[in-house]
């Protein structure tokens, strides 16, 4: 079936948007969601788009608003059912995905349609199961639209990049596409591990437990464990076991990625992968919000940021947790001057004015690493450890999203802003551990702290709009 409405494709371009949205919907449906093979479609119909050139912007515009009506309709059957799921058919066929749908809600409330939307069969049957458990209207619909924007671009951008890949004038050999297949599985392991090992070793764990039962054994390492040992009057302490262990593994993946990506040619498909894909990602629509992005990881703005919050720190008494936020600071423009001038990678030459620096590591990736992973150490740490989680996942988007400007504006190499990525993290492990020893007084949020915050959102608005012009010049495309 895909095959052919591939080919049906292929001869009527005009309704590619028509059936993505149709798809989108359909997958959204309570039943028929289990029924579609949305991804497929999807995915199929995704790759044509590419190779016939259809706008990016409205591919992923028409997927998300058939996600969004989908789950609307969902929702507004759940409203029409409520207490009779399992007695209308054809629901009442389904009783174990819809029990799986109910806990999931009864677990984690309106997030669970946000976690539905990636996840599996059950995913159709969460916007009802949201409706007849009376979920506000207003609160579902702001959830449904963030997450459908989320969910178009993960759905939709992989099948696009292939078929737009494809209709090149050069096919990218076939193992390029295992390369990219391959060092997507290691992020999506990578990321699972990172959170696990946030869960697993905090202080209530038994791996912990055990740890610290050991080192209490020998008198060197119990000195050791001692004097990273944070001791808090008001709670038990805490050991930065996550930080230590988040140093040790970024320093070992960043020395790794170094030897191999500057060493060998084994990353090179990678680096001229992303660099074919940054020309199907610039459009007039996209390059504001690329350049927005790109210039929100600047080091003045990211300094000034750190500068700020070490005085609102120093102000309140915070002596220790402003030196050592001025101490990452200082840590990473070293850090990254020397590498980049020690490793002397020259950059893609894709953008009419270039940075001048060098390539590797990417100053922009390192720097907003260490400026919100920072930060969520700072917050996450007056947290419950069951709910810091949340903290890393919202302060991981702007790194994420900074590291991938540098790439599709074409001043620097997949390599490049992964090595910052690395770096940054094993900045923020280092510096976390330390302040461990001084953590004494639980971090608030006063009057000061919002001062410094209004002045910085002042001074990036200041320095976005007076970069602007400058920027849009140097970041076109040459050719």
């Amino acid at each position: 079936m895909i095959q052919e409405l591939t080919q049906w494709l292929a001869v009527h371009p005009g309704w590619l948007t028509s059936v993505i949205f149709a798809t989108a919907l359909l997958e959204s449906l309570a039943i028929a969601g289990i029924l579609v093979p949305g991804v497929a479609i999807l995915f199929a119909a995704a790759a044509m788009a590419g190779q016939v050139g259809t706008p990016l912007v409205e591919i992923l515009g028409w997927g998300a608003a058939g996600a969004i009506l989908g789950d609307l309709l969902s929702f507004w059957l759940g409203r029409q059912l409520q207490g009779r799921l399992h007695q209308v058919w054809p629901f009442r066929r389904h009783p174990v995905m819809i029990r799986r749908a109910e806990n999931l809600f009864a677990h984690h409330g309106g997030k669970s349609v946000v976690i539905g939307r990636f996840v599996g069969p059950v995913r159709p049957f969460i916007p009802m199961v949201a409706g007849a458990f009376n979920m506000p209207a207003r609160r579902f619909v702001m959830v449904n639209v963030a997450s459908a924007l989320a969910w178009a671009p993960f759905y939709l951008l992989p099948g696009y990049a292939v078929g737009a890949a494809l209709s090149g004038p050069e096919p990218i050999p076939p193992a390029i596409y295992a390369l990219g297949a391959g060092g997507a599985v290691v992020i999506l392991i990578a990321w699972f591990l990172f959170v696990r090992l946030q869960l697993g070793l905090r202080s209530r764990s038994r791996f912990y437990q055990w740890l610290e039962h050991a080192m209490s054994s020998y008198n060197a390492t119990h000195r050791f464990w001692r004097a990273l040992y944070s001791e808090r009057p008001a709670e038990g302490g805490e050991f930065p076991l996550a930080s230590l262990s988040l140093t040790l593994g970024a320093t070992g993946g960043f020395a790794l990625w170094a030897l191999f990506s500057q060493s060998t040619s084994l990353l090179l498909p990678l680096d001229h992968y992303f660099q074919h894909m940054t020309g199907l990602l610039r459009s007039p629509v996209t390059d504001p919000a690329l350049i927005l992005l790109t210039l929100f990881g600047d080091p003045p703005v990211l300094a000034t940021g750190c500068v700020l919050m070490a005085a609102a720190l120093l102000l309140r008494g915070y002596y220790s947790a402003a030196l050592h936020l001025l101490g990452a600071l200082a840590l990473t423009s070293v850090s990254v001057t020397l590498l980049k001038n020690g490793l002397a990678v020259d950059r893609p030459t894709l953008v009419n004015e270039p940075p001048s620096s060098f390539a590797f590591p990417s100053g922009h990736a390192t720097g907003i690493t260490v400026f919100a992973g920072i930060t969520a150490a700072f917050v996450a740490r007056e947290w419950r450890p069951s709910r810091r989680w949340k903290v890393y996942l919202t302060l991981s988007m702007p790194m994420v999203l900074v590291a991938t400007s540098r790439v599709a504006l074409g001043v620097h190499w997949f390599t490049d802003v992964v090595g910052g990525l690395l770096l940054g993290l094993a900045i923020c492990g280092l510096v976390r551990a330390s302040y461990s020893r001084y953590d004494r007084l639980p971090l608030s949020v006063d009057v000061l702290t919002g001062l410094a915050a209004l002045v910085w959102g002042a001074f990036v608005a200041g320095y976005l709009w007076w970069q602007w012009p400058a920027a849009r010049l140097a970041y076109t495309v040459t050719g």
